[in-house]
């Protein structure tokens, strides 16, 4: 019994380490009613190929890209906000950007950023730095410029399940217009392309603070 369960288990262990013309020579000796095969495009890609199962799950990015709409409340004036997340350019590069305005026309904030991962796009903690340009207008300021920062990703369902996000940027950092934004999401899915979205943030200009909440919706292509 001892000798059949090592034979068993070196057969077991030889078919997950074999090459693929040794694997194509194995399914072909599979009888496999080919119906089951046009059925399953697991199967059809194991046939083709064995994947590389740990690569692709540390390498497929455990985030997707997500589109928002949604209310905005700051310092009491209400608004509407409408943006993007994550579009992937190439490799770890994304691309991220955003409109806010209330309805009294006292505020204005838009921009977009470049973000670079620095971690694998499948991990559930990442890093980026950030770089682009916003543009911000209140009733008593303005300013626009470079918009230079941090961000921190915390998955805690991948494929876009929730996350949690925190940035911190500056805009025109190191002038008399300086402004210094943070900013705390958090989502959960609903559906399997649409998410509920809350955001907590604060821009300080000079020494005024301004307060702002949001509740929005996002869809996941």
């Amino acid at each position: 019994m001892k000798t059949a369960f090592h034979i068993g288990f070196g057969l077991s262990i030889s078919l997950i380490f074999a090459t693929p013309r040794a694997w194509c020579e194995t399914k072909q000796e599979l009888d496999i009613n080919p119906e089951v095969i046009e059925s399953s495009p697991v199967l059809q890609r194991w046939l083709k190929e064995v994947p590389n199962v740990l690569a692709d799950i540390k390498h497929k990015p455990s985030f997707r890209t997500r589109f928002r709409l949604g209310y905005s409340l700051i310092d009491g004036n209400s608004g509407v906000k409408v943006g993007f997340e994550d579009i992937f350019i190439v490799d770890k590069l994304t691309a991220s950007g955003e409109y806010r305005q209330t309805f009294n026309q006292d505020y204005e904030n838009y921009g977009a950023d470049l973000n670079y991962y620095l971690l694998p796009l499948g991990s559930y903690v990442n890093f980026s730095p950030l770089v682009g340009y916003r543009s911000l207008q209140t009733s008593d300021d303005s300013t626009s410029g470079v918009n230079l920062g941090v961000k921190l990703l915390l998955v805690l369902s991948r494929g876009g399940g929730a996350d949690i996000a925190f940035t911190r940027s500056w805009v025109a950092l190191g002038t008399t217009e300086e402004v210094a934004l943070t900013k705390l999401s958090a989502s959960y899915a609903i559906t399997t392309n649409l998410r509920f979205s809350t955001e907590f943030a604060q821009q300080k200009i000079s020494s005024n603070r301004e307060r702002q909440v949001g509740f929005f919706l996002e869809w996941m292509p």
